[in-house]
């Protein structure tokens, strides 16, 4: 059964870190490029960085050199740093495959705010 759980989020003031991680129950994790999504109140789910197989990684503009993705295959897990907060950064973080995403976690929390 497929599962993905995110946990790391909470509550921090505005240029702090939080480092998020999510555990993937998906067969053959490895070979699948993996994402972390965020989704404000009121926007749309939208793609904040990725990590392909090969451990190459992508990132919007709005967190490029404040959030790092990275990922450990042999404990199917998924990680975001992320330092410099804003709270334009609030939102609830997902992770999920890039491609052909599968049923989505409950997500994480995470909230910027002084």
């Amino acid at each position: 059964q497929v599962q993905l759980v995110e946990s790391g989020g909470g509550l921090v003031q505005p240029g702090g870190s939080l480092r998020l991680s999510c555990t993937a129950s998906i067969r053959d994790f490895r070979i699948y490029s993996m994402g972390w999504y965020r989704q404000a109140p009121g926007k749309q789910r939208e793609l904040v960085a990725h990590i392909t197989s090969g451990g190459s990684t992508n990132y919007a503009d709005s967190v490029k050199g404040r959030f790092t993705i990275s990922r450990d295959n042999a404990k199917n897990t998924v990680n975001l740093q992320m330092n410099s907060l804003k709270p334009e950064d609030t939102a609830v973080y997902y992770c999920n495959r890039l491609v052909r995403v599968v049923p989505w976690g409950q997500g994480t929390q995470v909230t910027v705010s002084s």
